[in-house]
């Protein structure tokens, strides 16, 4: 049986949604796409599809089979291509997705470099402030920031970031500098929705604190969150990459550095260690070079 024959006739029956498009794009017959996929469920020893006279449909084992085949069939293009052209330039469609905020200032100028340097590859770059399930939802790698689940993904560290509580100069010159985490109960502090609920998290003496926080804004994305606290309204707790152009320009001011937790790691993370596409690979060692020693 030639396994890499009859993988290529599964993507082709899942890309071509029935039988016959499957046939019609090997330039092969209806009868000879039928025997082939009943032999590759024969030596797997699952369905593949459910079959009925008006439509095909994945099953659940046939839906994670067609990720593994893709990925196997593009990792022997892949190599296949090196060998005879004695290249490896990475080709093909590479999803992406990271935070927005950290997404927009470091994860897309390398993204910009590595189009501009590897015509063959097509780059879409989602940026979401959610964890996505990146076999589900198709994704090559991702960029986390934070503790990870455990789970088959694969996972390389290229920083760390802190979580900060800032306020501009205006508030604090009206309300005074905290002197500890507890102080945060009657100010006015910027909240996001889903996040931790209402208490922030502090280290006191080597001891794990939670402060319950209150504040009139509430928001589900950073940016105006931090134009709040550019304006005067109150406390924030953000991530250090975020505050760090304001903090810079003086707009804000960290406060209660001594109460800090330990730093966020920020990963870049894929599905596949091994088998893993050129894309890929140029993807995941561009965002190491340019995150060496990112720390803040």
């Amino acid at each position: 049986m030639d396994l890499l024959k009859h993988m290529s006739l599964f993507v082709a029956i899942a890309d071509g949604g029935s039988l016959t498009a499957a046939a019609q794009s090997l330039d092969s017959s209806l009868p000879s796409v039928v025997r082939g996929l009943a032999t590759l469920e024969g030596h797997l020893g699952v369905r593949l599809f459910n079959r009925s006279t008006r439509r095909i449909a994945l099953t659940e084992e046939g839906r994670r089979y067609l990720l593994d085949c893709r990925q196997v069939l593009s990792a022997v293009h892949e190599a296949d291509a090196a060998v005879r052209a004695d290249v490896t330039e990475p080709t093909g469609q590479l999803r992406i997705t990271a935070p927005v905020l950290f997404g927009q200032m470091y994860v897309a100028p390398v993204v910009n470099r590595l189009v501009a340097s590897h015509p063959g590859v097509r780059v879409e770059l989602i940026l979401l402030d959610r964890v996505v399930n990146l076999v589900e939802e198709g994704f090559d790698a991702a960029i986390r920031i934070g503790a990870l689940d455990d789970s088959s993904l694969v996972a390389q560290t290229l920083g760390m970031v802190r979580q900060v509580v800032v306020a501009s100069p205006d508030y604090l010159a009206r309300h005074g500098r905290p002197a500890h985490p507890r102080e945060l109960r009657t100010a006015e502090c910027i909240r996001f929705t889903g996040r931790h609920g209402a208490n922030w998290r502090f280290m006191d003496g080597g001891r794990r604190i939670q402060v319950p926080i209150d504040g009139r804004f509430s928001f589900n994305l950073v940016a105006p969150g931090l134009a709040a606290c550019r304006d005067g309204l109150g406390f924030g707790s953000f991530l250090s990459y975020q505050t760090a152009p304001d903090v810079e320009r003086g707009a804000l001011e960290i406060v209660l550095a001594d109460f800090e937790r330990p730093p966020h790691p920020i990963s870049v993370i894929y599905p596949h260690a091994r088998l893993l596409p050129a894309r890929t690979r140029v993807f995941v060692d561009s965002m190491r070079q340019a995150l060496a020693g990112f720390s803040m």
